[in-house]
């Protein structure tokens, strides 16, 4: 069977159902989010490390076809930790709904929802234990919910 490749016609199609940038500044601002190395994530990472733990970065773990990526895994105690940021996991205390293009942030939040609550069942169900620790969390609390989990 021949690969596909998606052709420019395709690739505009796509660009299409993005909603235009407020501004240039927004726009700036929504690309140089990260999905790996945010600094909440950092900091949990150097602590736990000058506390002597070692770990795996952004680890890709497959159970049945999913494929996870912990912010951090200690794969011999099966331990994966997610470090989430209010808005794009919608935290109940700081997360709030967009005001403009909500016709694209409401379903694309609400699946990244639906998103976590499968990879963490999914790793519940391959006997994995699972932190999920907020970006608004202070650090202490961070480490000794990861701690917890370890011990």
């Amino acid at each position: 069977m021949p690969e596909r490749s998606s052709g420019p016609g395709e690739a505009a199609q796509r660009r299409q159902s993005y909603p235009a940038a407020a501004s240039e500044g927004r726009s700036r601002n929504m690309r140089a989010n990260r999905r790996t190395d945010t600094k909440p994530e950092i900091a949990l990472r150097k602590e736990l490390h000058r506390l002597g733990y070692r770990y795996r970065k952004d680890f890709p773990i497959v159970l049945d076809g999913l494929r996870v990526r912990p912010d951090i895994v200690f794969t011999a105690r099966k331990v994966a930790v997610f470090v989430d940021g209010c808005f794009w996991h919608v935290c109940p205390e700081h997360g709030r709904q967009p005001v403009s293009n909500e016709w694209y942030w409401t379903p694309k939040l609400q699946r990244n929802m639906e998103r976590d609550r499968i990879a963490t069942d999914a790793l519940h169900d391959a006997g994995w234990q699972v932190v999920r620790v907020w970006e608004h969390v202070p650090l202490a609390e961070a480490v000794s919910a990861v701690e917890s989990a370890i011990f």
